[in-house]
């Protein structure tokens, strides 16, 4: 079967549907032709959907499908999937489900044995990690940190030796917050990328030391608007190597042990935190 025409029906599945994060040019082909012909469109806002929608001219029924709803939301889904509809899910920007709704909904139809096909396209943290110059390719994909303060900084303090950058998504109003505590805990001197407002009119990258993201905050009230996607690159040489070794008696022991208890073993032998070398478990997988 041919997807690629308008003449042929989509088959019966929840299409996952990456729309533009600024710049509604970069809403792909591929895009625009299933939402054009699956027969309803589920959105996390419907009014901000319907106004990508109406932009192309593309009129299907609308259905929300948000965060607060997202677990009741999915059974219609799927009884419309298993009555024979092609169904679409958009979130209010970028990629579903990366930190954003969808993953729920997902897992759900999944689970009942129906189909899922992502249809790609814009992803904020990928088009941040483009412009950030990481050569080792190796990062961990955060999210957004906790929002209160001790959680923030427990968490960037169990993450910040893992021999990879880490990139993460914030909020203009806690912008500040957030570097500063990444300044504390990790190398002020350690590069971080700044990503703001990405594909939009006001668009920002700097590459500039930890300890002086703080100063170029608040050196202009512009700095500190829009969505950010922050890249923290990896440690100096002489931390990765360190952290090197602690990877190599971690995987030595989590080969023949669950990976809570070769952390705890790991972390007697190397004097590392059991929560980072935890972390760096995970990273690994």
């Amino acid at each position: 079967m041919n997807e690629s025409t308008h003449h042929t029906p989509l088959f019966p599945a929840l299409y996952v549907v990456a729309t533009p994060i600024g710049n509604l040019g970069d809403i792909t082909l591929r895009a625009l032709d299933i939402l054009q012909r699956v027969d309803r469109i589920a959105a996390e806002d419907t009014r901000v959907s319907g106004q990508l929608l109406a932009h192309f001219n593309i009129s299907r029924p609308l259905m929300s499908v948000r965060e607060h709803n997202e677990r009741e939301a999915a059974e219609g889904v799927i009884a419309r999937i298993v009555a024979g509809d092609a169904i679409a899910y958009v979130s209010d920007a970028g990629t579903p489900a990366i930190s954003d709704p969808g993953a729920r909904l997902v897992a759900a139809v999944r689970a009942a044995g129906l189909r899922v096909v992502p249809i790609p396209g814009v992803s904020a943290v990928t088009a941040a990690l483009s412009v950030a110059g990481i050569e080792s390719g190796d990062w961990l994909f955060h999210g957004f940190p906790p929002p209160k303060a001790g959680a923030r900084r427990a968490q960037l303090q169990a993450l910040a030796r893992l021999p990879c950058a880490l990139v993460f998504y914030e909020a203009p109003h806690r912008i500040e917050e957030t570097l500063a505590d990444m300044a504390a805990v990790f190398d002020d001197a350690r590069q971080v990328t700044l990503a703001r407002e990405l594909t939009k009119r006001f668009e920002t990258i700097v590459t500039l030391p930890l300890g002086e993201a703080p100063a170029w905050l608040a050196a202009d009230p512009n700095h500190v608007r829009g969505e950010f996607v922050v890249v923290v690159h990896a440690p100096a040489a002489a931390t990765a190597a360190s952290d090197a070794e602690a990877l190599r008696v971690l995987e030595i022991l989590a080969a023949d042990l669950p990976p809570p208890l070769a952390a705890k073993l790991a972390a007697k032998i190397t004097g590392r935190t059991k929560a980072e070398l935890y972390q760096m478990t995970l990273a690994r997988k």
